[in-house]
This record gives C-alpha cells, sequence and structure tokens, in this order.
C-alpha cells in the first residue's frame, strides 16, 4: 500500500496549493479491489503535516487493518461508492469555494460550459445530511449515478475516478465549471448547453485523454 499512501500525500497538499479545500478539510481514498483494501486519510491532520505513516488502510467493511491514525470521518461515503460502482478507483472530496457556494444554494452544475463533460452531462445535488453518517453515504451515492461528480448541500463536492490522478482532475475541472456557473449567473442568465450539444462532447471525450 506504500505507493498509494504517496499518492494520497502528494494530492492531499496539491489540494492545499490548488485552493480545493483549507486546514485539515476534505478527504481522499483509493481502493485496492484485489485485496480488498482502502486507502484514506487520516481524520483531523493538516496536510502539511501527513507523513505517509499516517493513512489508514482499512478493509471493504471499514476495519482499520493498518495505521495509527482514524481513518476520515467520511469514510462511510468513500466505502459506499467502491460498492456502488466497480469503475471507481480513487475519491476525492473537497471544499473547494465556488463548488460549495452553489451546493448552499441547494444548485446543481448544469452544462454551462463544456468542461462539465469530465463529470457527465451535469453535476447532481445530493439533499444534505449530517458529515459523516450512514444518511449522507446513501444521499451522495443515489445522487452520483453514473457521473464522476456530485454537490453535497451545505458540504462541498465529491468526485470520482479510475485513480487518484483522475479523481483529482475532475474535482479540479469541476471548480472551474462551478466558478464560470456562479460569475454567469450573477451577470444574467447562462445559457446551458442541449442534450444534443453534450451528446458529441460526451463523444469526444473519449478519446480526450488517449495519446
Amino acid at each position: 500500500m506504500d505507493p498509494f499512501k504517496e499518492q494520497l500525500l502528494h494530492y492531499g497538499r496539491e489540494m492545499i496549493a490548488r485552493n480545493l479545500t483549507t486546514g485539515t478539510g476534505g478527504n481522499l481514498s483509493i481502493i485496492a479491489r484485489h485485496a480488498d483494501r482502502i486507502v484514506i486519510t487520516p481524520s483531523g491532520i493538516a496536510y502539511g503535516a501527513m507523513t505517509p505513516s499516517d493513512m489508514v488502510v482499512c478493509d471493504g467493511a471499514g476495519r482499520v487493518i493498518e495505521g495509527q491514525r482514524r481513518p476520515s470521518s467520511e469514510l462511510g461515503f468513500h466505502l459506499a461508492l467502491y460498492r456502488h460502482r466497480r469503475d471507481i478507483g480513487a475519491v476525492v472530496h473537497t471544499h473547494s469555494v465556488y463548488a460549495t457556494t452553489l451546493a448552499c444554494l441547494h444548485l446543481e452544475i448544469p452544462p454551462v460550459h463544456y468542461l462539465v463533460g469530465f463529470a457527465g452531462r451535469n453535476v447532481p445535488l445530493a439533499p444534505y445530511a449530517t458529515f459523516g453518517t450512514p444518511a449522507l453515504a446513501e444521499a451522495v451515492t443515489n445522487a452520483l449515478g453514473d457521473r464522476n461528480a456530485v454537490l453535497m448541500a451545505n458540504h462541498g463536492l465529491v468526485t470520482v475516478g479510475r485513480d487518484l490522478a483522475a479523481a483529482f482532475n475532475v474535482a479540479e475541472e469541476i471548480e472551474l465549471v462551478a466558478r464560470i456557473y456562479y460569475q454567469a449567473l450573477a451577470v444574467g442568465e447562462p445559457k446551458i448547453l442541449s442534450a444534443a450539444q453534450m451528446d458529441e462532447v460526451l463523444k469526444k471525450f473519449e478519446d480526450y485523454s488517449r495519446p
């Protein structure tokens, strides 16, 4: 699990550096499905102070297998998402400002810009539930569906990907789209891409990351 721990440390610090969260906010995890292990960031430790040894290894039921720290308080929705879709290899949760602002307004992110395609046709909104509860895990999983990002009402953003780099990339791109949408709403009525236009975008995205 050591390479996964190093990845979590790197992208945790990148979340701070790229203004996707503050302090100890947010969390990240990676699943090793062949071993039924999830490696997740610890609870309540600033990313700059973390070391690889602070990461927590759990089994698929959430039992701690390795590590001296408590796993993130949001372990529940990480586990639920991994059970929900076999294609998910990593989960990123941020408190990025614009995405969280929209979540506090109880607004989903429509296809206001084609880059929403990193998440799917839109970014849906999960109803509010207290952090770290089974209710939140259920709300996030139900709202995500087949998309790669979901807003949590009055809370923040969750993104998923085949690996941690992909999930982090979705988080960064969706924060950009959230900012564009917020600013467009402040000026007037944003023009939303049609279903047919998004069909074309998503088709092109199938080859977007290939060499």
